[in-house]
């Protein structure tokens, strides 16, 4: 196996225990939600990326990383998800 199939089937695996945490706890999702809203009001760069990454791990079972560069790519895809939703949101209104 090349080094990018690992690297994708390492990150595959991330994202399907991930998937899995969040089906066996679907408050989650909206606990994810309500912290990004109450931070992305304050901006969207690494900092407040950040503070929604540490209040993510302290009020669900999902555990990031509290430095940025050691968010996996499953984490940061989480968080990038998250910034896309609520900027759609804010786009409605």
């Amino acid at each position: 196996m090349s080094a990018s199939e690992i690297q994708k089937t390492r990150v595959i695996n991330e994202l399907r225990s991930f998937i899995k945490k969040l089906l066996e706890d679907p408050k989650i999702l909206e606990q994810s939600l309500v912290v990004a809203r109450k931070h992305l009001s304050e901006g969207n760069d690494k900092e407040v990326m950040a503070r929604i990454a540490n209040e993510i791990s302290d009020t669900t079972s999902v555990h990031i990383p509290e430095d940025p560069s050691e968010h996996s790519e499953a984490d940061k895809l989480y968080l990038e998800l998250l910034k896309e939703v609520i900027n759609e949101e804010q786009a409605l209104y």
